[in-house]
């Protein structure tokens, strides 16, 4: 079976930056979040509309290629991380590519994000790619050491060649309300990056409402961050549907306000590729085409990768293969 994928279902190279704004207060606190509104819009995504066929077998493409491939356990190695390199620059097997039509075609994940110590590994296995690695910082996933020690993790993370840092927010500015606390940090988070990008962890399931969520999107953005993330993946409750629509909204109230566009990433949590299909939807139907790059979109994603590619290969065979046909590293 011969499924061609359109060119522009490909990703395009390239990142916007966020300069960032003064802290208006004002506009924070203007933040509203009707929960049940926002609950039933959720509901809405993956019953309203599915995608079938070389249209699924295309989005799920597209997913792969606004992927962080992701290791962050405490068991990390030079070796597992050069492994998860390896599949990230071939991230889908051959023989699927060449009957989906994309054997000339060069596909990878968007990125691969490790812990501060597996930086040098991840750019020797990366050399000769455009994938940039990721790093998480600030004290990931709890964010509670020292200050300057997390103002100085960024600096030795971007020293140490990582082009993408995953930050965390200090939760407790959030939930007593002290947004120029946060401002103040994040911006300091930002400017510590300098040319790398920088992807702010809120850290939803410990913030409490939506209008916290909301509202601290807000803050972050005005502080300069390029992406704004759910979750570290180590919190009881990670990336939902209606914490992602309160969140995308509020990059698109951003956009409309200084004509910025801010990214977003979904993290924990999203493990199968009819999840990944839902997300894409709902960027799409709330941001519009540009947020289906990986310039402006990132799933947060260990394990999704090989629900993709199992899905992939029963779209050109019609059978399903064994998960662990399709390792991740």
């Amino acid at each position: 079976m011969n499924t061609t994928i359109e060119p522009h279902d490909l990703p395009v190279a390239g990142h916007s930056r966020n300069p960032g704004l003064p802290l208006d207060l004002e506009w924070v606190m203007d933040a509203r979040a009707n929960r049940s509104a926002i609950e039933r819009r959720a509901a809405s995504y993956g019953t309203r509309r599915s995608v079938k066929k070389e249209y699924q077998a295309a989005w799920l493409i597209k997913a792969i290629t606004c992927m962080d491939l992701t290791t962050l356990s405490g068991d990390d190695t030079e070796q597992r991380v050069k492994r998860l390199c390896a599949k990230a620059r071939n991230p889908v097997r051959p023989d699927i590519l060449h009957a989906l039509g994309l054997g000339e075609r060069r596909i990878t994940t968007g990125a691969v994000c490790v812990y501060h110590e597996m930086i040098p590994a991840a750019r020797r296995a990366l050399e000769g790619t455009n994938i940039p690695v990721a790093a998480v910082s600030t004290g990931f996933p709890a964010g509670l050491s020292p200050y300057r020690l997390r103002v100085q993790e960024i600096r030795e993370s971007v020293a140490a060649g990582a082009q993408e840092i995953d930050i965390v927010i200090s939760r407790r500015h959030v939930l007593s309300g002290n947004w120029q606390a946060l401002y103040d940090e994040v911006r300091e988070f930002t400017e510590a990056c300098g040319d790398a990008h920088i992807k702010a962890i809120l850290a939803t399931g410990e913030l409490g409402t939506l209008r916290n969520v909301a509202r601290a999107s807000r803050v972050c953005m005005m502080a300069g961050v390029d992406f704004i993330k759910t979750s570290t993946g180590k919190e009881s409750v990670n990336a939902t549907l209606p914490v992602s629509l309160t969140m995308v909204r509020a990059i698109r109230d951003y956009r409309e306000r200084t004509g910025v566009s801010v990214g977003y990433k979904p993290a924990g949590g999203i493990s199968k590729a009819k999840d990944a299909l839902v997300y894409l939807s709902l960027m799409k139907e709330e941001l519009g085409r540009p947020w289906l790059e990986p310039n402006l979109f990132r799933f947060g994603a260990s394990s999704l990768l090989g629900d993709i590619e199992r899905q992939l290969e029963h779209h050109v065979t019609g059978r399903y293969s064994a998960s662990f046909r399709h390792p991740i590293g």
